[in-house]
């Protein structure tokens, strides 16, 4: 059965408000943002307070219930304004729900959802200083004693982190590289866990407030019943369904980033003079502007088309790689437009020409870099062919 999501006028509703919000709200306080490195906590409370943090978790735990499309439509609305307000939202709606709704057993979700749903920020581990997208370079170790596991290893890059109060860990519990990735499993660990340890945040090229850092597990005792599914092995399956949330969710960012993009880009040809007329009217600004919205309306299209067919119950595998990779590189092609747009203004810090391309790059990395996209995408088509 397609999940039917919310009705049709209270979605309408709710995005027109959003639309308002992140303009009117989110939009202005982009530079104390900045400053702060993080969102700060009276937006953080609004955001909690308009539901943005369960719009994927279904109304029993808490949630907005919304299906894939509307969530991809309620991300896109939200990345007109800076990437920080997505990143403290997106693992708690993307990979963390998801993962718990597909994987998790009826007393995990009952457990965490709700909490998830009212705002408290998840975090999810699986990159590791020698491995990202290489599972059999794991080393993250979690080791039965009696009700617990035992938990030693260092994840990096973790989104949210330092803001953190559950993370899904991704962890070894067998030393052998198994088939199908058997030797990972995955577990629910509370933030306060006693042995956790949280890295500094690290300095990046873009996406100020939105903050990664390492996190640290020393002998860090886990309870059986945070085994994600009650099973062990099924780690790399989960975060790899879970994934496919994530890349759908960096295609609907970096689709709703390019549109602002386009905007301030547009914005400054019109105004901006040259030869005593707007650079707007030069017919080679025109073709950056056109070649621009084509692209997007592009990324828009996949994205509607990959979310529907998520909500239909299919395998998107091959078309959530698809949009990601495809979105991903258009975002940073319209960001280089942008700056080349507004000439040497594009290159000072005065203009968010220069902060947009900063922000986008990061796009074709997150999720799975776009060569890893290309592996996906080419796998799934020889197997495909060969059946």
């Amino acid at each position: 059965m397609p999940n039917q999501g919310m009705d049709d006028d209270s979605f309408k509703a709710f995005i027109e408000q959003l639309k308002r919000y992140v303009r009117e709200r989110l939009v202005p306080a982009e530079p104390q943002v900045e400053a702060l490195d993080r969102v700060p906590d009276d937006i953080l409370n609004e955001m909690r307070a308009m539901g943005l943090f369960g719009i994927s978790i279904p109304e029993t735990y808490g949630g907005a219930g919304m299906n894939v499309s509307q969530c991809m439509a309620t991300v896109k609305e939200v990345c007109w304004a800076a990437p920080a307000y997505r990143s403290i939202m997106g693992i708690n709606t993307g990979m963390f729900a998801s993962a718990l709704l597909k994987s998790g057993t009826e007393a995990q979700r009952q457990t965490w959802l709700p909490a998830t749903a009212a705002g408290e920020i998840a975090c999810f581990g699986l990159t590791e200083p020698g491995s990202g997208s290489d599972s059999a370079g794991l080393q993250t170790t979690a080791v039965r004693d009696g009700d617990h596991y035992v938990l030693n290893g260092t994840k990096r890059y973790i989104t949210n982190a330092p803001f953190a109060h559950v993370a899904l860990i991704m962890a070894r519990t067998n030393k052998e590289n198994l088939p199908k990735n058997s030797h990972i499993s995955a577990f629910i660990m509370p933030m306060k866990s006693a042995g956790v340890s949280v890295g500094k945040p690290d300095s990046k090229m873009g996406q100020v407030g939105a903050q990664i850092a390492d996190i640290v597990m020393q002998d860090v005792r886990v309870p059986t019943a945070n085994l994600l599914g009650g099973d062990e092995g099924q780690g790399f399956a989960t975060a790899m369904q879970a994934l496919n949330n994530g890349r759908m969710s960096i295609a609907a960012v970096s689709t709703g980033y390019a549109k602002r993009i386009l905007d301030s880009a547009l914005r400054y040809a019109t105004e901006r003079e040259a030869f005593g007329t707007p650079i707007a009217n030069f017919q080679l600004i025109q073709a950056m502007l056109a070649d621009s919205e084509a692209e997007i309306y592009a990324a828009e299209c996949m994205l509607v088309d990959v979310a529907r067919r998520a909500d239909a119950g299919e395998n998107i595998i091959t078309k959530a790689a698809a949009a990601k990779m495809f979105a991903s590189e258009m975002c940073g092609r319209v960001a280089d437009r942008c700056v080349q747009i507004h000439g040497g203004a594009g290159y000072l810090a005065e203009y968010n020409a220069e902060r947009f391309f900063r922000d986008s790059r990061i796009y074709r990395i997150y999720e799975g870099t776009t060569q890893i996209m290309q592996l996906v995408i080419a796998k799934q088509m020889l197997r495909d062919f060969e059946h």
